[in-house]
């Protein structure tokens, strides 16, 4: 519903992880540096790092069992 405090919540928390975890500290020499190194964070982040709310998953695992 518009207006509901909790309608992207997800999404907030992910920009939490995704500060915490990449973006705070970092500096980046060039744009192609940050480009190469966001793509290693996500391909962490997707299949090597586990959740907790995924039952200690990654997301790529948990998404093949629920297949």
């Amino acid at each position: 519903m518009k207006g509901c405090p909790y309608d992207n919540a997800v999404a907030e928390a992910m920009f939490k992880v995704f500060k915490t975890e990449f973006a705070n500290g970092a500096h980046f020499a060039s744009l192609e540096q940050l480009s190469l190194e966001l793509n290693d964070y996500v391909h962490w982040f997707n299949n090597i790092r586990i959740h907790g709310t995924l039952g200690y998953l990654t997301p790529v695992e948990f998404k093949n069992r629920s297949l």
